[in-house]
């Protein structure tokens, strides 16, 4: 059995911190939605482990949520199903209790994903969808020329596709996930053709990656990124993107099937 002995700090992000305003910035995309939906397919019963608020969660299944965080668990809104408080690495369910089962934004939090990956595989009789960025992309972002520290945060914590792949085990399939230039689900590729939106401290707050680098780094972040929109300097590198309707980056999707 996997211990914890806090809650607010479950994985390596304290979200009692994060939480406040994350669902404010972090609202499910529904174009990101379909991608999801069509990944778990028919699928009635449907596990979602570390589920958050519930971002994705779908009327169209039965929804058994699994989050370690209270603070967490507090922002569900009502009409979503009480997330059981459990953790990746130890789920309470009987051999493939699920039809399907999906994991979104959560892996790279996990105290030992493969662990939990292999406990989903077990509960889950048909296709697991892992939503997750790709490390091997993440430095392709602009972001990477103002907030190179928090990139590599990123680089560090995302566990690499193929060590994924091999935790899911049966046929595994990857695709990159296209981020609408108006995405609604605010991590840091969302915003690749409105920068401006990455200078709120709230918009910030709400990916985990910045509260991993001091006030310092921020503040050069803020400074240097409000000089090159000033001068003109972020439009002449960067411009295109602002009319860009999609971005392919690091958003990856994996879906696993025996």
């Amino acid at each position: 059995m996997v211990m914890r002995t806090y809650d607010a700090g479950v994985g390596d992000v304290y979200y009692g911190t994060l939480a406040p305003g994350y669902r404010s910035y972090r609202r499910p995309d529904e174009r990101i939605a379909r991608v999801i939906a069509q990944a778990l397919g028919d699928a009635h019963s449907v596990l979602n482990v570390g589920a958050g608020t519930g971002s994705y969660e779908s009327e169209a299944h039965e929804t058994t949520a699994v989050e370690p965080s209270l603070a967490m668990r507090a922002q569900r809104p009502a009409e979503l199903a009480t997330a059981i408080d459990a953790v990746a690495e130890d789920l309470p369910f009987a051999d493939g209790r699920f039809d399907a089962a999906m994991t979104l934004f959560s892996v790279h939090q996990w105290s030992d994903p493969a662990a939990g990956l292999r406990e989903m595989r077990r509960v889950t009789r048909g296709p697991i969808a892992v939503l997750t960025c790709d490390p091997a992309r993440v430095r392709n972002f602009w972001l990477y020329e103002y907030a190179p520290e928090v990139l590599e945060t990123e680089v560090r914590r995302y566990p690499p596709i193929d060590e994924l792949s091999d935790a899911l085990g049966g046929t595994v399939t990857a695709q990159i996930v296209p981020i609408p230039l108006d995405c609604t689900d605010g991590f840091n590729e969302a915003y690749y053709g409105r920068p401006e939106m990455l200078l709120d401290p709230a918009a910030r707050l709400a990916c985990s990656a910045w509260s991993f680098i001091d006030d310092t780094a921020r503040h050069a972040f803020d400074t240097s990124l409000r000089r090159a929109l000033g001068s003109g300097a972020w439009d002449e590198a960067f411009g295109h993107l602002r009319h860009r309707p999609t971005y392919n980056g690091s958003l990856v999707l994996l879906r696993a099937v025996l």
